[in-house]
């Protein structure tokens, strides 16, 4: 009875001249898209001719009422060309711009996202929201969680929802948020998340009245800006409202807040020495002595923000009165995209420590930090320099197509809807690369996949030098693992 009556509705449908033409209307704008080449396709041309047919039948005769004046001097195919447009103008507007009908993107991949619950101590804990576009209140859902789990975002000398004395960000404290800002469109740093952390910390229950500086370090080369290197005010950028950049961002919350940017590129190839040796400058400080164990020349920015705090990114806040520095007031949070890399396989949160050294600095005097990725470099860097508070990633759009990245175009992403946090950036790493990355690797059938496979330890690949930058972190005293038994992974669902 059941099959009986849908056969007849499918009939009825069939037979409904209106929805036909409405149907293959849409179905051609979407299918043709950006390659007008696959308008000559044989179901193509079926969708044009039904869509010409709708077009003359009920939408010239509606316009022709309208307005007959503004119909003067048309002839009929104008008028079709014009619906067309409109029609395909709607339709671009409606799956690429959501939030403007209230829609949420939709993830492009079918990815299986589960909790996994440590075996062995110690372990890291990783936080997994899914189905978030970054502006839907997905970063607060995040925050929840890592209550729910044992990480307070907000410190605070009273208990509560959120908060307590071992939370991570003070009210007072000065903070660098270390965005990706070397590629624009999805290669950046999604900036409705970047705007939703700022918010959360703005939001602190005892009442924000520190700092945020969001910043990077393209090195002023490669990369999508004008003559190489990074920009925090791109035109075409990682959001809903891709016309929104970092800046963008930082403007918003500028009026009333301490918020600016810093863009490390300006100050990348200016060599200084550090406040306590007399040297006020802005610049890159560098350790010229080469790491035994990784060959990097440690280097890191010093700087004053446009409100005036003066900012050691290994030592802290720098009082020129006291000519002393306050370590704790200063806390960085890692914000990587997750993607691809042409020559290191995966980037995410360690990889993302090339934002904070100085690769030409360090070229110059003979040991270019870039090169010893693959040593484990960037374990190095992280925990000579300042080791984040919490590592958050971006995996709302990814590039899994291996040995693409990092620079990802919006064609070349994959939408996933995913953000990731952890205290822990080489597990957060392991797990982002091998439960997210590859897996849309493998349903989108590209090949070469083994070089964004965590578990791939073969020499120089990305679970090689993960591996060798864990081992930094670690004796450094840091929590690090690529041991899934040591990992808690706790995942918050709409």
């Amino acid at each position: 009875m059941f099959l009986e009556r849908l056969t007849q509705h499918f009939h009825r449908l069939r037979q409904s001249a209106f929805l036909v033409g409405l149907l293959s209307l849409a179905w051609f704008a979407l299918r043709t898209g950006t390659k007008p080449s696959r308008a000559v396709y044989p179901c193509q041309r079926a969708a044009a001719a039904n869509s010409y047919m709708w077009l003359t039948v009920y939408i010239l005769p509606f316009l022709s009422l309208v307005s007959r004046k503004a119909s003067i001097g048309l002839n009929r195919r104008a008028i079709i060309a014009a619906s067309v447009i409109i029609v395909v103008a709607a339709s671009v507007t409606y799956w690429g711009f959501p939030e403007m009908w209230g829609r949420k993107g939709q993830s492009e991949t079918n990815l299986t996202l589960n909790e996994m619950g440590a075996t062995s101590q110690p372990a890291s804990d990783i936080y997994v929201v899914d189905d978030t576009t970054g502006n839907d209140g997905g970063f607060a859902r995040l925050i929840s969680l890592m209550d729910e789990n044992g990480l307070l975002f907000y410190a605070s000398p009273e208990a509560g929802k959120g908060r307590g004395p071992y939370g991570l960000i003070a009210r007072d404290d000065v903070v660098i948020i270390k965005v990706n800002s070397q590629w624009d469109e999805r290669g950046g740093t999604n900036t409705d998340l970047l705007k939703a952390v700022i918010q959360a910390i703005m939001e602190h229950p005892d009442g924000f009245i520190g700092e945020i500086v969001v910043a990077d370090n393209g090195q002023a080369q490669y990369g999508s800006a004008p003559g190489g290197g990074g920009s925090l005010d791109y035109d075409r950028n990682n959001a809903e409202n891709t016309s929104q950049s970092v800046q963008d961002v930082v403007d918003h919350f500028s009026g009333s807040h301490k918020v600016s940017t810093y863009l490390w590129d300006t100050i990348t190839t200016r060599r200084v020495s550090e406040y306590f040796e007399g040297d006020a400058e802005d610049g890159y400080v560098v350790n010229a002595t080469v790491n035994d164990n990784t060959g990097i020349m440690v280097s890191y920015p010093k700087f004053r923000t446009k409100f005036g705090t003066y900012v050691s990114f290994r030592l802290g806040i720098w009082s020129p009165q006291k000519r002393i520095y306050d370590s704790n007031r200063l806390k960085v949070i890692n914000m990587p995209v997750l993607k691809s890399h042409s020559g290191y396989g995966v980037t995410a949160a360690v990889k993302h420590y090339m934002g904070v050294v100085s690769d030409k600095l360090t070229a110059q005097l003979g040991g270019r930090a870039h090169q010893t990725v693959g040593r484990g470099g960037m374990g190095t860097e992280m925990v000579e320099t300042r080791f984040p508070v919490l590592n958050i990633l971006d995996a709302i759009w990814v590039n899994a197509l291996p040995g693409n990245g990092p620079g990802t175009s919006y064609s070349e992403a994959a939408r996933t809807n995913i953000v990731a946090a952890s205290t822990d950036p080489v597990a957060l790493d392991y797990w982002g690369a091998k439960y997210i990355l590859l897996q849309v690797a493998q349903n989108k059938g590209y090949t070469g996949a083994s070089s964004i496979d965590p578990d791939n330890t073969a020499s120089g690949s990305f679970g090689d030098w993960l591996r060798l930058s864990m081992q930094e972190i670690a004796n450094a005293g840091y929590r690090a693992t690529v041991d899934e038994s040591r990992m808690n992974v706790f995942i918050a669902n709409e």
